[in-house]
């Protein structure tokens, strides 16, 4: 077998990308809460147009509800969330939800920033 042939099989093997949105290497500071909870602060490891990844030790429930504020380039942008991973005692996967449309165009604009600047991609 050729090492091309085996590269394509190996390929093959890997799991199709689920995602919708292309993710970044991105430390935006955000701050969530639960429904009527404690107020956490935190900061992405990676950013998309339709979630993040928070790095912390005290992780939540995969499910669980949030009301999310972050704060990319000096501006205030809110949302709600639910938490779709968990690395117990690494972080959360975050997906968004109910972005207002200025909110998420300010996140797009962002977003297209980082890509121009050639901020590594997250695969």
């Amino acid at each position: 077998m050729s090492s091309a042939t085996i590269a394509g099989t190996v390929a093959d093997l890997r799991p199709a990308e689920r995602r919708e949105h292309e993710r970044f290497k991105a430390h935006v500071p955000l701050e969530f809460s639960q429904e009527g909870g404690v107020v956490n602060r935190a900061e992405t490891a990676d950013l998309s147009l339709g979630g993040c990844y928070v790095e912390m030790m005290f992780t939540l429930e995969v499910g669980t509800r949030l009301q999310i504020t972050m704060w990319v380039n000096g501006e205030k942008l809110r949302c709600q969330g639910v938490v779709v991973t968990r690395h117990v005692q690494f972080g959360n996967g975050i997906q968004f939800h109910d972005m207002k449309l200025y909110d998420r165009s300010r996140l797009r604009l962002y977003l297209e920033s980082l890509q121009a600047e050639d901020v590594p991609r997250i695969c």
